[in-house]
């Protein structure tokens, strides 16, 4: 029998994971905590996000939001470990590209003139390569042990990550091509990246999350970390049980008849919310042969530092339950 995989071991697999998954999963929920747990074991990890910081902030318990300049978001009490978190777009990415090559004078004039939006229309591909590009050098900089990207919604991830195919067909040559092929190299080496898909554990996003997993594995040939689902019921076993006998067991006094029937009718709710989720579970696991890191539904709207802890240590307990040649 394969070992135990532990937390470090988990997140030193690679050096990039992008956090996918259709929207409303929690893509930005899981991509706080693996960022989160990764440093309280030591390790040092930027977060990028696409176009703005989105919920980011808030679920590290901070006010303001950030931009391309680093910033920290949480710093591992003990570990040494520490989450810093960027945007990056492609506008960003242009111009720290044409400065790279000589041009500062002219790169912030042909952001703000819109020249990217017609580059971008006679060169379809070259918003995402820029920004994956950028992610490419940040990686190979060695400045943090791990990168967590939080992707686009899963139809959207498909073509961001192919888009770079795409680009290297179509380029003959020179600096474009170079920088696809970059990337390309990048999404196709498992020990730089890997994709960490997201579900909940319902029909609509487990479909969704199959039919992106075998196009991920197809069109880009990126290797698939284990699954995470989100927002599982916790298992209870006593929901049969009547609720008049239940309160005699406990020495408590028994409920009236109305709060009795309101009782029965919760527990026939969750259980068969239970029900529900172990069938998705099970049809999860049939499409798609790759280990599942289940993590508990939050009773509460307001995500923030407190949840992030219960998710980022559910995280890990989930990942240490994993053997080596699971999680491999």
């Amino acid at each position: 029998m394969s070992p135990r995989m532990d937390r470090e071991a988990f997140c030193r697999q690679s050096n990039v994971v992008v956090v996918a998954g259709k929207g409303g999963v929690g893509k930005t929920t899981v991509t706080a905590a693996l960022a989160r747990m990764a440093a309280d074991v030591g390790l040092e990890v930027l977060v990028i996000e696409l176009d703005d910081a989105g919920g980011l902030p808030v679920l590290f318990g901070l006010e303001v939001a950030f931009d391309y300049d680093e910033e920290v978001l949480y710093e591992a009490p003990g570990s040494g470990g520490r989450v810093r978190g960027r945007v990056i777009t492609p506008d960003d990415a242009l111009v720290e590209y044409l400065e790279g090559h000589g041009l500062r004078r002219v790169a912030k004039r042909l952001v703000s003139t819109g020249v990217l939006e017609v580059v971008a229309t006679a060169i379809p591909g070259i918003r995402e390569v820029l920004v994956l590009g950028k992610v490419k050098q940040l990686e190979r900089s060695s400045t943090s042990d791990l990168i967590v990207l939080d992707a686009p919604a899963a139809g959207h991830a498909v073509t961001f990550l192919t888009s770079a195919l795409g680009l290297m067909d179509a380029a003959r040559g020179g600096p474009l091509r170079s920088q696809a092929q970059g990337v390309v190299e990048l999404l196709r080496d498992p020990a730089r990246c890997q994709v960490m898909l997201v579900s909940l554990p319902e029909e609509t996003p487990v479909n969704e999350l199959i039919e992106t997993a075998y196009r991920f594995e197809d069109l880009v040939g990126v290797a698939l970390a284990p699954v995470v689902v989100n927002a599982c019921y916790p298992v209870l076993t006593h929901l049969l049980a009547d609720p008049v006998a239940a309160a005699a067991a406990a020495n408590v006094d028994p409920p009236g008849p109305a709060e009795a029937a309101r009782l029965a009718a919760a527990a026939k709710f969750r259980a068969t919310r239970q029900e529900l989720q172990a069938i998705q579970l099970a049809r999860l696991r049939a499409g798609l042969p790759l280990p599942q890191l289940l993590l508990p539904y939050e009773f509460t709207a307001d995500l923030g530092p407190e949840q992030l802890g219960m998710l980022s240590e559910a995280l890990g307990t989930a990942i240490e339950a994993l053997s080596a040649g699971d999680a491999a």
